[in-house]
Parts: structure tokens; C-alpha cells; sequence
């Protein structure tokens, strides 16, 4: 009741920062999570070979038979690689180790850029009705990454609050600009948001000071704690938001995912 009109295109948001360890894969997770809680319909596209998102979500690696890397190399239809998750409303593309391979083969294509962005543009997901699609991608700026970034509308920054993090930053923008002018003109950041901030310790409040400084409205008022419930909650193949909604880090979550929806409002959902 709440998708978007038959015969709309889903709002398509990439994961992206080439640092591993920042939070990518959390916030990918968690923020679909809240979304879907909040009445949308999501897929979350795997496009990272550890496939720590398929996991996290429940899907055991014995049950990932086609995955992004057939939606990419074999271009299987994007309706056989999708799997429901245990979280109505929230689906997957899972990934495993196969991807690894993926930036090698897709080399010699001559259309190696826009493999996913044709992929997501089939009809049958126009028949899927999705309001958002998620791509948790790599930690590199790989041939993968930039699939996502030209398949994208927006790109969301996880960015830890951490010594050195800004700086971090330059490789990313100077390829979001490079696909601007190369591939995908319309791309846009969708923001940043600050991961595994502790309020107690004075270089998390410096990190979030310089950033805000930095990047102004770039930078999504929500901040992501330090929580050790978003930790745990992988473990049980489980978002946050469903393994203890009262945490803190569930409570980051979905306030973040209420500043997307306010950006992007879908039809029922307040």
C-alpha cells in the first residue's frame, strides 16, 4: 500500500566508501531496515564479495546459487537473483565470493560501466514496485564501485569519526566527479553520515566539528553511535532495528532513515 505508482523507477542509493571498517555494511542494513519499517519497499543489491550484507541478513551462503555476479556477468533476469529476507518488504541480491572475479571479466566489456545500471533498469523492476534500492558496495573504488555509482541517483558516506577520516574523503569525491563527467551526469551525494561516534571522547566531537565545518549540509544531522546492540546483531542475521529497537543504535537508525524518506516522501508514508 505504500509503494510508489506502478511504472515508477525506485530512488537507487549507493553505500560507498572505499575504507573498510567504517560502518558501510551497518548503515546499508540498518537504513533499509527503517525504511522498510516506515512503510517502503527495498532491495538491497550486494556488490561486495564478502557478502557481510547477505549474511547479516540471513541468507546462508548454501542458498546463494544466483547472486551479483550473475545479475552482472551472466545477466540473468534481475527477478531470479532477488530473495525475500526475513524482514517483509526487504529484499536482496546476495553476493558471495564469485564477485571477486567480477572487475577482471568485466574489463573487456564494452559496456563495462553501466552493466548494473542496465540490470536495475529492466521492466521486471518496474513490476517489483521498490520505492529504494540499496547498494552496499565494496570497500575500494573498483570497477564495481563505479557500477554503483553509475547506477545510482545518490551516493550516502558512512564516515567514521576518527583521526585522519576527512582526508579519507578526497579519492572518493574525485571519483564521484570523474563518473559525473564520464557517465552519469545527474549523480549526486546524498550525504554523510558519522558512523561509531562516541559523545564521550573529545576526537569523535573534533571529527564531527570538522565535518560539519567542512561539509555543511552534506552531513546528516543524525550521527551513529558506538553500540554494541549494532554489533551484536549481525550474529542473529538481524537488522538493529528488529534484534532491540530500543537501542541507541536502533534509534540512529531509523531517525536516518526518517531524513532519506523526508527527502525522498513516498506515497503513505508520513
Amino acid at each position: 500500500m505504500y509503494s510508489k505508482s506502478r511504472g515508477a523507477m525506485p530512488q537507487i542509493i549507493s553505500v560507498a566508501n572505499q575504507k573498510g571498517g567504517v560502518g558501510k555494511t551497518t548503515t546499508t542494513i540498518n537504513l533499509a531496515a527503517g525504511l522498510v519499517r516506515s512503510g517502503a519497499k527495498v532491495l538491497l543489491v550486494d556488490l561486495d564479495p564478502q557478502g557481510n550484507a547477505s549474511t547479516g541478513l540471513g541468507i546462508d551462503p548454501s542458498d546463494r546459487n544466483k547472486t551479483t555476479y550473475d545479475l552482472l556477468i551472466e545477466h540473468d533476469p534481475v527477478e531470479q537473483i532477488i530473495k525475500p529476507t526475513r524482514t517483509e518488504n526487504l529484499y536482496i541480491c546476495p553476493a558471495n565470493a564469485d564477485l571477486a572475479s567480477a572487475d577482471i571479466e568485466m574489463v573487456a566489456h564494452e559496456k563495462r560501466s553501466f552493466l548494473l545500471h542496465d540490470a536495475l533498469r529492466q521492466p521486471a523492476m518496474q513490476d517489483l514496485h521498490f520505492d529504494f534500492v540499496l547498494i552496499d558496495c565494496p570497500p575500494s573504488l573498483s570497477l564495481l564501485t563505479v557500477n554503483a555509482l553509475v547506477a545510482s541517483n545518490s551516493v550516502l558516506v558512512p564516515l567514521q569519526t576518527e583521526f585522519f577520516a576527512l582526508e579519507g574523503l578526497s579519492q572518493l569525491m574525485l571519483t564521484i566527479r570523474e563518473v559525473r563527467q564520464s557517465a552519469n551526469a545527474a549523480l549526486r551525494i546524498e550525504g554523510v553520515v558519522l558512523t561509531m561516534h562516541d559523545a564521550r571522547n573529545r576526537l569523535s566531537q573534533q571529527v564531527e566539528a570538522d565535518a560539519r565545518k567542512t561539509l555543511g549540509d552534506l552531513v546528516f544531522k543524525t550521527v551513529i553511535p558506538r553500540n554494541v546492540r549494532l554489533s551484536e546483531a549481525p550474529s542473529f542475521a538481524q537488522s538493529v532495528l528488529d534484534y532491540d529497537p530500543s537501542s541507541k543504535g536502533a534509534e540512529a537508525y531509523w531517525a536516518l532513515s526518517q531524513e532519506i524518506l523526508r527527502r525522498h516522501p513516498i506515497v503513505g508514508v508520513e
